[in-house]
């Protein structure tokens, strides 16, 4: 057995069953090894989209998603998904080929110091040096990945390294393989916390994706419905408290005063469990710094001066909210009804009735009525992600999947085939822009070779949405931000998939329908009203400061 055969059966151990990523010659030995592997080969048409599969993967599942490429070109095409993964606290491992160590001092053919450039995009990363490291070095990198705060690792193995024979392969073992137990919350800090929430008067729960990650949902949940307190969550945690209760306030996230906002001003105390800066900013919800804050979490609170915390529990969050729940008292439940009225009066406020070209609310409406509650929706980054962040409603954790830390475009395609790999059963639907689809359209030929009935919902704009809205909004014009775009449904047919264009509002929900049923992947091209965006800003710069609450 030589190293990359080590390599894959470290991989072996480590539970791993897919691998995303393009072959070269720098890792041919790794190629031929996967070969003789229980584990799954995903080959991807370019290096980013298999690295945001493998972010999407590792999201979630919980489990590392692994991807892999040569050196070179192949690093660099990688980088952009790996710094996904980092940003949006997704365990991910990342293996890449290199220049044998021989020609590595000098000038040399597709080399490019990979490990300097993979270090700031990720937790941990190191190059092997020998075959002998490679199980304490693979054990090492899907630790770290999978720890909280969860992220990116990178191991690089040369091609000189991989070929390295094992004389003795009885002495060198894959390790065994654990996971590190978060611990128990002291005592001290939880009575601490119990003091402090039981002097508010207007609390609301900040969840994050940290919640998901923890498997705290449900400990939310009971916590939320025990005291009355309203739930407010972050783009990345949608789903933490169904938006069907009448104690979520769905999210927290969209720049301009949105009407989760006129909610936090109100709040005295803010329960921050599971909240990551990454996902939305404290100075944004607590810009006159006047909210007494509780931090729940498994790390310390990021140094912050809009986020000076009065009580930090930290520990498994699922024990810190329980002993907290058992010794505070429940508040006054019109706080919560008061808030949650804004919430869903603002929204029923905006839909109206139908028009052309499609306003996003119905979009969603007609896409929400679809789909079962724990079918997964994977959002691409502009202006339908925040459309979707905000207002889609969602029942169940990671069942509308946002990347909003490093907020990469074109990730919807590919994470959409890596969540239906994963939960063959769910209907997948991947909403992106046009934008962000043609970005990595090329990943439609993956999903038709690997014969995945998944959804790509394309909102068509013609045009870097976001970016035009804050154009108009900021200078009342727009540069660079206007495109054509294929003959979208001819464009999926070329591919073998199916294609629909939606020409009315009639046609949308028979289309979705029609598209969950296929047996292959489907492309459904739908023009959306682009000019509701500005709408919607003017609508929200008109709410009124809020009266009459509790």
């Amino acid at each position: 057995m030589n190293a990359a055969g080590l390599l894959v059966r470290c991989l072996e151990n480590e539970g791993v069953r897919f691998v995303f990523g393009l072959p070269g010659e720098e890792t041919l030995e790794i190629t031929d090894a996967l070969l003789d592997s229980r584990i799954r080969v995903i080959e991807t048409r370019h290096e980013q989209g298999a690295a945001f599969m493998a972010d999407v993967y590792g999201r979630l599942s919980g489990q590392a998603g692994v991807c892999f490429s040569t050196l070179g070109p192949g690093v660099t095409n990688l980088l952009t998904g790996v710094v996904d993964a980092y940003l949006d606290r997704a365990p991910l491992v990342a293996i890449t080929g290199q220049a044998s160590l021989n020609r590595r001092h000098k000038e040399s053919h597709q080399y490019i110091d990979a490990l300097a450039m993979f270090k700031p995009a990720t937790k941990w990363n190191v190059s092997i040096p020998k075959a002998e490291v490679i199980p304490e070095a693979v054990r090492k990198a899907f630790k770290i990945a999978q720890t909280e705060k969860p992220g990116a690792t990178h191991l690089e193995l040369p091609e000189d390294v991989a070929e390295q024979v094992l004389n003795d392969t009885g002495t060198v073992e894959p390790l065994f393989v654990q996971a590190p137990v978060m611990p128990e919350p002291a005592p001290t800090q939880v009575g601490r916390a119990v003091h402090a929430i039981a002097k508010a008067k207007r609390p609301v729960i900040l969840a994050g994706n940290g919640v998901i990650r923890g498997r705290a949902s449900e400990a939310v949940r009971i916590f939320a419905r025990a005291l009355q307190i309203p739930v407010l969550h972050t783009f990345m945690a949608k789903g933490v408290m169904p938006d069907s209760d009448d104690l979520s306030l769905y999210t927290l996230g969209l720049s301009a005063r949105d009407y989760a906002a006129v909610v936090m001003e109100e709040a005295d105390m803010v329960l921050a469990v599971g909240y990551d800066f990454v996902e939305y900013a404290p100075c944004f919800w607590n810009q006159n710094r006047d909210k007494r804050i509780v931090h729940i979490d498994g790390s310390p609170a990021e140094v912050d001066e809009h986020y000076i915390v009065e009580v930090g529990v930290l520990g498994d969050l699922r024990l810190s909210l329980d002993l907290i729940r058992q010794q505070v008292p429940s508040i006054d439940p019109s706080w919560s009804r008061h808030a949650r009225q804004t919430v869903i009066d603002g929204f029923e406020a905006e839909l109206g009735s139908d028009s052309w070209p499609l306003r996003p609310q119905h979009i969603m409406r007609d896409l929400r009525a679809v789909l079962r509650p724990d079918d997964v929706v994977i959002c691409d980054v502009g202006a339908h992600k925040l459309w979707m962040s905000r207002m889609f409603p969602s029942e169940t954790p990671n069942s509308c999947i946002v990347s909003n830390g490093f907020a990469a475009m074109g990730i919807a395609l590919p994470g959409a085939i890596a969540a239906k790999l994963l939960y063959p059963d769910k209907h997948i639907v991947a909403v992106t822009g046009d934008g962000g689809f043609l970005m990595n359209s090329q990943e439609l030929e993956t999903a038709v070779r690997l014969k995945l009935p998944l959804v790509v919902f394309v909102w068509r704009d013609n045009g870097y949405g976001v970016i035009r809205w804050k154009q108009r909004l900021r200078f009342k014009r727009t540069s660079a931000v206007d495109f054509s775009n294929p003959d979208l449904v001819r464009y999926a047919e070329s591919f073998g998939a199916v294609g629909y264009r939606v020409r009315e509002p009639s046609d949308l929900r028979p289309i979705l329908e029609q598209a969950l049923q296929h047996d292959r992947p489907v492309v459904i091209d739908c023009p959306v009203d682009d000019d509701e965006n500005l709408r919607l800003t003017e609508r929200l710069q008109s709410l009124k400061p809020p009266s009459g609450w509790p």
